[in-house]
């Protein structure tokens, strides 16, 4: 079968890019190119294109290996974009010029980064690869932080591919980009750019500090498109739906979102002609989202695999689990202020949205990375329902069900391997804990920022204590059925 490229197939029920892929040059450079952006950022770029043209086609650049170049660039930058519910539709994305990576790649990043036709600089490289700590700052232990101060004229991070973009940018006399986060990451846009600021005057001084402080613009963003990790049966679909053979295809789901504050100062794509939503704070969306949207979804995860649901649906098919999905959206909604949304609404629909039986929505990819995901998802809106006197066991559960999962053994009795960047101190301090207590403890001296004082003493441990020790005792199936007729 012939490999997917621009050329159409005329008989394929796919759609291919409505506009000349060669009268538009690229202005975005995207750092983290992996299924989400594919499904969003360059989706709304692909409408745009085809409905207001302009100089935004996207540059990729993969920093964490050569696979996705290896899919793409053989392709012309071309994928598939299947939207499964009811129905299933297809689309060629033709947004991506090119996808940069190897050895070469920083270099090359910042090549095109301090290219004058560069306006933009986006990224997705998840929670734990910026290298911000969880109250905002510039995290000197992480890795790329620790290397790239050392030698910030050949970073391997994201921060310090940015700064040393501006500086040449600086230098060549070039006006700075925007700099678009489009992470799952509170205030991601202003964390963004106190990291950046902080490198630069640590590294560079204060001219670079104060150019970027005074030029560059970091808008924060809310993103919101549920997209699992592609399968052999994604790709088989992509080649029924274009007769073409596709190794980067990416399926989603047919609802997304995109909110963004509009701060840039280098001129942007028409994103709202294909549905993005400009605002002056991003505060209150990123709260509804983040604690409902994924708050749900943290929580689902974690009890979902103690209770042998590989898939979102899964648990959505348990009508017990559902009603505790239900009720964790509930009591988030209830800490979400600000917005004249119907909060009611958007929870049936994210509980719709997650019952979508096209989606094959993996427990074990959303329960990746708690640490760096449970503080604003979970901590943030358990101690504001604390001090509301809100219902809190629904928060309650959702830690005590991660603490649980945390401890869980493998077949042979040994630590399961956790998929987290503190995993090892994690596993350290848990080696000879046994009691809930024990292990509330030992969670709370690792991560103080998921599990601080509040959560740990008074009725919100007493409640957490309770809870752990009755899922490690009668396991998390039986817990979750009668969990599910408290009523509460």
């Amino acid at each position: 079968m012939t490999r997917l490229s621009a050329q159409a197939n005329q008989g394929a029920s796919a759609r291919w890019p409505a506009y000349t892929l060669e009268n538009h040059g690229a202005g975005i450079v995207h750092l983290g190119l992996g299924n989400f952006v594919r499904a969003h950022l360059l989706d709304y770029t692909d409408r745009v294109l085809a409905q207001k043209g302009g100089d935004w086609r996207v540059i990729g650049v993969s920093l964490r290996g050569t696979a996705v170049a290896e899919s793409l660039n053989p392709q012309q930058g071309h994928y598939t974009l299947i939207t499964r519910s009811a129905s299933t539709e297809a689309r060629v994305i033709g947004a991506l010029e090119r996808v940069l990576a190897g050895p070469d790649v920083s270099c090359d990043a910042m090549e095109a980064m301090a290219s004058p036709a560069c306006r933009i600089v986006s990224l997705t490289v998840t929670e734990k690869g910026y290298g911000i700590s969880s109250n905002g700052q510039l995290d000197h232990n992480h890795p790329a932080i620790v290397f790239d101060l050392v030698n910030p004229q050949t970073p391997m991070g994201v921060i310090g591919l940015i700064v040393l973009a501006l500086k040449r940018r600086m230098e060549k006399g070039l006006p700075p980009f925007t700099v678009l986060s489009c992470d799952n990451l509170s205030h991601n846009g202003q964390k963004l750019r106190k990291a950046v600021l902080a490198f630069a005057k640590e590294v560079h001084g204060e001219g670079l500090f104060s150019w970027i402080a005074n030029n560059a613009s970091f808008p924060s963003s809310m993103v919101d498109r549920i997209t699992p990790a592609s399968s052999s049966a994604t790709v088989k679909l992509a080649a029924e739906l274009t007769g073409r053979e596709d190794y980067a295809a990416v399926e989603t789901e047919p609802f997304s979102q995109w909110v963004i504050e509009d701060q840039f100062c280098a001129g942007r794509p028409e994103w709202e002609c294909a549905g993005v939503l400009f605002v002056e704070d991003v505060t209150a969306y990123e709260n509804m989202k983040l604690r409902m949207l994924n708050g749900a979804h943290s929580m689902l995860a974690y009890s979902g695999l103690l209770s042998g649901k590989a898939l979102v649906r899964d648990v959505m098919s348990d009508p017990d689990h559902a009603l505790l999905v239900k009720r964790h959206l509930a009591a988030a909604a209830a800490t979400v202020k600000g917005l004249s949304i119907d909060l009611d609404s958007y929870s049936s629909a994210l509980a719709e949205r997650f019952s979508n039986p096209a989606i094959a929505h993996s427990t074990t990819q959303i329960a990746m990375d708690g640490t760096q995901k449970l503080p604003q998802r979970i901590t943030a809106p358990a101690l504001e329902t604390i001090a509301a006197g809100g219902s809190i066991r629904p928060f309650a559960f959702s830690l005590a069900a991660w603490l649980a999962y945390l401890v869980t053994k493998d077949r042979d009795g040994n630590p399961q391997t956790l998929n987290d960047p503190r995993a090892t101190e994690l596993q350290r301090a848990l080696r000879n804990t046994a009691t809930s207590d024990e292990v509330i403890r030992a969670v709370a001296a690792v991560c103080p920022d998921v599990l601080p004082e509040k959560l740990t003493e008074g009725i919100f441990g007493t409640m957490l204590r309770e809870i752990v020790n009755e899922i490690q005792t009668e396991g998390m199936a039986a817990f979750i059925k009668r969990e599910a007729q408290r009523g509460d």
